[in-house]
């Protein structure tokens, strides 16, 4: 089993920047994929950044590339998604995950979920 705690959310303007983070507490052996999902009102949730378990592959949704930042602190148990020049379309509850190892850029049901984590950014 694995339990997921996220923080890091709040209210920043438009072109600031965030970071989330999330702890881990790991209590079956296995090898997952890991990354963050966000959801805003009324629409899907979908992957923003995933990562396999070894880091050495990487996916961006194409609305973020080049901005949001996806990496982790094994010593820690936690994750990080830094967010950089943040825009109002960012706004959603975003969502530490882990799962199965499938293709990253196809990734849409983690075994594992966070409680959620509110990023509004003003225009």
């Amino acid at each position: 089993q694995v339990q997921l705690v996220e923080s890091g959310g709040g209210l920043v303007q438009a072109g600031g920047s965030l970071r989330l983070s999330c702890a881990a507490s790991v209590r079956t052996s296995g090898i997952y994929i890991l990354g963050w999902f966000r959801q805003a009102p009324g629409k899907e949730r979908d992957v923003v950044a995933a990562s396999s378990w070894s880091g050495g592959s990487t996916y961006y949704a194409d609305s973020v590339k080049g901005r949001f930042t996806i990496s982790r602190d094994n010593a820690k148990n936690t994750m990080y998604l830094r967010m950089n020049s943040l825009k109002p379309e960012d706004t959603a509850v975003y969502y530490c995950a882990a799962g199965w190892p499938v293709q990253l850029s196809t990734w849409s049901d983690p075994t594992y979920w966070g409680q959620g984590t509110q990023v509004t950014v003003s225009s």
